[in-house]
């Protein structure tokens, strides 16, 4: 479903800059993954759907294919990190979908596995042309609001999200910057783009548990490489500073990846002034409890 894009002002000061965000946490199943989901599974033929969809996801994009299964009556399997908090675990499994576990490493290799031995089709999280297409919807609904952005910034994981966002912006006449935004502990895209391709870089546990990908998708480096302007990174610290700022002041309840963008303002990671506006794309808010008592004695 379109989602709001909202004026924060209570933000501009902390960030230097004009604020808006654009409320992919209001999505259907809360998160953007469900744009590209159902893209790529209303792509499937008859037999595709009778024998069933298999997909790997931290949360996020398996709530998405469970959901979207559920309405087009498909069976679905989630490979899932044995790191994924237990609250998105509940949430696919609320919507029928039937779950493995094993690393992080391993889930793509698992994924394979089981779509070969029982058939499956594959809806990739991200390394995927409909996948992307069905995330661009957002950047053609930011382009529909006829805000003059200078600065759009995007989480960044495996690269799903910025590819269709940026190219949606880019084909539509965008005249500003597309920055994409990943862990510090994860610079997969800092470190491909220097290396001029994709680069694989060691698994590291951060706080940003929708954005642990640790290698780019093979289409979407292509992608990035050509429609986004600049990546920057960001301390699991100054997230937690920027999901309660986004919370206390912005009133927006946020999981931490999602507020990785502001993260890189409040760490004047991006050079904007107090006249510019930016748009933060609030990727997703599913999260539990436990995660906001992580904010109880962080100063934001």
């Amino acid at each position: 479903m379109n989602t709001p894009l909202v004026r924060l002002q209570n933000l501009d000061e902390s960030a230097g800059c004009k604020v808006y965000a654009k409320l992919e946490n209001m999505q259907n199943t809360k998160a953007f993954k469900l744009r590209g989901a159902m893209n790529k599974i209303l792509s499937l033929t008859d037999a595709e759907r009778e024998a069933g969809i298999i997909c790997s996801s931290s949360g996020n994009h398996g709530q998405a294919v469970s959901f979207a299964a559920k309405l087009l009556g498909i069976r679905a399997t989630v490979v899932i990190p044995e790191t994924a908090p237990a609250f998105k675990v509940e949430a696919i499994r609320k919507h029928g979908a039937g779950t493995e576990f094993c690393t992080v490493d391993d889930r793509f290799i698992v994924t394979e596995n089981l779509a070969r031995e029982h058939g499956y089709t594959i809806v990739p999280p991200f390394d995927d042309e409909l996948i992307m297409a069905g995330q661009g919807t957002i950047g053609l609904e930011i382009m529909d609001e006829d805000v003059p952005f200078d600065h759009v910034l995007v989480p960044v994981s495996g690269g799903g999200l910025i590819g269709g966002v940026s190219t949606a912006l880019k084909a539509s006449g965008f005249e500003g910057r597309v920055t994409g935004v990943e862990p510090e502990k994860l610079p997969r895209y800092t470190k491909s783009l220097e290396a001029g391709e994709p680069v694989q870089v060691e698994s590291a546990k951060t706080i940003a548990d929708a954005l642990v990908v640790n290698r780019p998708g093979t289409s979407n480096f292509e992608v990035v490489q050509k429609h986004v302007d600049d990546v920057l990174n960001v301390s699991d610290e100054t997230m937690l500073r920027a999901q309660k700022m986004m919370l206390m002041e912005g009133k927006i309840l946020a999981e931490v990846s999602s507020c990785i963008g502001l993260g890189a303002l409040l760490d004047r990671k991006l050079d904007v002034s107090e006249d510019e506006t930016v748009c933060l794309i609030i990727s997703g808010g599913n999260l539990g409890f436990e995660q906001l008592e992580l904010l109880e004695d962080i100063e934001y």
